[in-house]
């Protein structure tokens, strides 16, 4: 085929190919990736004309899977795939997050990056072949692009680090992370851990990197074979009394340095809250615009960017000269934080935890085994009893905006928390909980996503969950001009934004439990982030220590309002009994208990109810079901049928035995009808099983004979006056 170019390299023992120029040529860059029968296509275009007025590159990045990639049809009553799954999302992310610094920041062409599973088998994840292959199609494509980058998975197993671990090895490794770098350094990393050290992470990272530094280098053999000339990226031209030229652009950047640069530097050393320095920022600006609106009329844009660089410019120079940040704090210092618990009456858990002006309102809510997600896609469909949700409303921030479902950043920042905890859990038959925990960001000034790690670690040892551990998660940042290296703790979110690192590290005292990075510049060594992640230690420790403060392990008791779990084991062979033809039995048991009831293959039987009244009748009326008639055992019945030889009771579930008339009381009884109804409850003792497995009951049994001298008499005449019945006939 004309055009076609195919390369490959092996890693971890399995060949890695990228292929062009068989599909989707008009794409600006299409590459194909495989990696054993998993194949994902990602192509790359961007528009012809660029977008005016825009400050940030307009980047969109879609990542898809095909149910049919590995021969399913998609549930649901649509029978095709709909919006992105959380996994795409978060596939997605990994994506976009390594690629986007590499774009310049003056390109304002929209671009979008799309990768797609066109097949999978069930070994291979497609997201780290979506990362290579976003790189590749954006290398070969005319869009300037400052790669490549390339992307792999690190598992551990035994001890010994795993690169690129097939799927059903993950549950044996004891750390799972995704790592994108360049040739020089790493750019982002992602991932979870039972409780590692830190220095495992970075000998992860290092792990990583030699196979990185591999790919990379297909990726350049591959783009010299077949890359398009690469555009021109054009910087924001001026319309001023001064002309469009690059003086002009020096004569404005002069202007407004001399019109606000002094007052960035007063109002970067003055410590005031947030939303203060939002309106005094904006104050600067709209100055500056007044007095050179008329001289450079349209250039708000432009203005706006310079602004910004000064801000840049004025703290990073405060931290790295003056060892001071915006807030006054030293590196090492962490804010203030308080925590409180039980702060909502209804919920099951709650927590509040507020780390100078970030905080989050964190619930947990205990459910049974139906309210467990189910997780259907590529894989087998399989079941979720850990959830954690994080919201980021507009208000947090002191801003307006639309109201609609959970965003990436959301479902991202929600899923880091997630790992961050899930290994501290206890296991299903420890604790046979569906676990909820919702985070609600109330206010948002750096880290909300480590401010949920702490409060739902919080929130769930107030809700008595067993959690083994406390979890605390702090995030760091960076400042690096040329040799100058300022590593802070605690970042604030200017700090974030105009700082060259956001480092977030979440675990317990005893090792490393989620771990998230993404870099904006290069060159960041394994030294730096060897003493970013002691220093993050440090942090993490402190976090605790206030934490433990306010409670230090689970709860003994649950909430009141929490249901609670009784577990008992049938025989497998009488599941079937326990939930009857059609579901019949066990619906009934539920209707009349108000209690939940599942019933596991192993015969398992988790009953569910918040009143232990409930819980108690509903095990009493599985037991009933279950249990084997034994003889001498006294039984509290039902009349179900009368003859005029007796009455018969069932005194199990479906199973009746024959009350003689002569079995009833110590006196004679003429009639049954004068001593029982149908319907009528009754107690008595299992006398026999015969040799034919039919009930022998008694009453009289358990009432004390006041003449024992005539019972046989009695006996004697009772059978004579009602004669046998045919037991043949009758039914157990």
């Amino acid at each position: 085929m004309e055009g076609y170019v195919s390369k490959e390299i092996e890693i971890g023992g399995r060949k890695l190919t990228l292929e062009t120029g068989r599909v989707a040529k008009q794409a600006g860059g299409a590459v194909m990736v495989r990696s054993g029968d998993t194949l994902v296509l990602t192509t790359v275009v961007a528009a012809e004309e660029a977008i005016e007025g825009t400050d940030f590159v307009p980047l969109q990045v879609e990542y898809r899977e095909k149910t049919s990639a590995a021969g399913k049809i998609p549930g649901g009553f649509m029978k095709r795939e709909g919006k992105p799954s959380e996994k795409e999302v978060l596939s997605a992310r990994l994506i976009d997050r390594p690629i986007r610094p590499l774009f310049s920041k003056e390109w304002r062409y929209e671009t979008q990056v799309v990768s797609t599973v066109f097949s999978f088998d069930g070994e291979n994840d497609g997201d780290v072949l979506g990362a290579i292959g976003a790189s590749a199609a954006l290398m070969i494509s005319d869009i300037p692009f400052e790669g490549p980058i390339a992307e792999v998975r690190v598992g551990r197993i035994d001890g010994q680090y795993v690169i690129n671990p097939l799927i059903p090895q993950l549950e044996k490794c004891d750390m799972d992370l995704t790592v994108a770098g360049t040739e020089d350094s790493i750019v982002m990393v992602e991932g979870e851990a039972r409780e590692i050290s830190e220095a495992d992470m970075i000998g992860a990272l290092e792990f990583a990197h030699k196979f990185i530094k591999e790919i990379v280098s297909l990726q350049k053999d591959f783009a010299a074979l077949v890359s398009k000339p690469k555009r021109e990226v054009k910087a924001v031209e001026l319309s001023s009394t001064t002309g469009g030229s690059a003086s002009g652009r020096e004569a404005l950047e002069a202007e407004v340095r001399s019109l606000a640069f002094d007052r960035i530097h007063e109002l970067n050393r003055s410590i005031v809250k947030k939303a203060e320095r939002s309106e005094r920022t904006k104050a600067i600006k709209a100055d500056v615009l007044l007095a050179l609106g008329e001289k450079y009329p349209e250039q708000e844009t432009v203005i706006g960017d310079i602004l910004h660089d000064l801000d840049r410019e004025d703290m990073r120079r405060m931290i790295l000269k003056e060892s001071r940040r915006l807030d006054g704090r030293g590196y090492r210092d962490v804010r203030p934080i308080t925590c409180e618990i039980s702060v909502l009456p209804r919920t099951h858990g709650s927590a509040l935890f507020t780390r100078g002006e970030t905080q989050s309102l964190t619930t947990v809510t205990l459910g049974t085994k139906m309210d467990e997600q189910t997780i259907d896609g590529l894989l087998p469909e399989s079941s979720k009893r850990f959830m954690l949700h994080y919201n980021f409303p507009n208000f947090s921030v002191g801003e307006v905006g639309r109201m609609s479902g959970p965003g990436r950043r959301e479902i991202g920042h929600g899923n880091l928390a997630e790992r961050a905890l899930k290994n501290l859990l206890p296991g299903e038959k420890e604790f046979p909980y569906t676990v909820r925990v919702v985070s609600d960001i109330l206010e948002s000034n750096g880290s909300s996503s480590m401010a949920t790690v702490c409060a739902g670690s919080l929130a769930l040892m107030d809700a008595g969950v067993p959690l083994a551990k406390p979890v605390a998660g702090i995030a760091m940042g960076l400042v690096k001009e040329g040799e100058e290296v300022a590593v802070i703790t605690d970042i604030l979110g200017n700090e974030d934004h105009l700082g060259d690192m956001d480092f977030k590290v979440a675990g317990t005292r005893d090792g490393i439990t989620a771990f998230q990075m993404d870099i904006k510049i290069r060159g960041i060594s394994f030294e730096i982030m060897t003493r970013a992640l002691e220093q993050a230690k440090e942090g993490r420790h402190h976090i605790l220590g206030i934490m433990e403060q306010t409670i230090a392990e689970p709860r003994k008791e649950l909430s009141q309002y929490a249901p609670r779990m009784t577990t008992i084991k049938i025989p497998v062979d009488m599941i079937g009994a326990v939930i009857g033809p059609g579901g019949k039995v066990i619906k009934n048991i539920v209707q009349q208990t108000g209690a939940e009831v599942n019933i596991e293959d192993d015969g398992t039987v988790v009953i569910a109810a918040v009143s232990g009244e409930s819980s108690d009748k509903a095990r009493e009326m599985i037991e009933r079901l279950v249990e084997s008639p034994e003889v001498g055992k006294v039984y509290k019945g039902t009349v179900k049928r009368m003859m005029d030889f007796g009455v018969f009771i069932e005194f199990l579930p479906g199973r009746e035995g024959l009350l003689h008339i002569s079995q009833i009381d110590h006196k004679r009884v003429n009639k049954v009808e004068d001593v029982f109804k149908l319907g009528d409850e009754v107690e008595i003792k299992l006398m026999e099983i015969d040799d034919m497995g039919r009930y022998n009951l008694s009453k009289k049994a358990l009432i004390e004979n006041p003449n024992p001298g005539s019972e046989q008499q009695e006996e004697r005449h009772e059978h004579s006056q009602h004669g046998r019945p045919d037991r043949s006939r009758r039914r157990r």
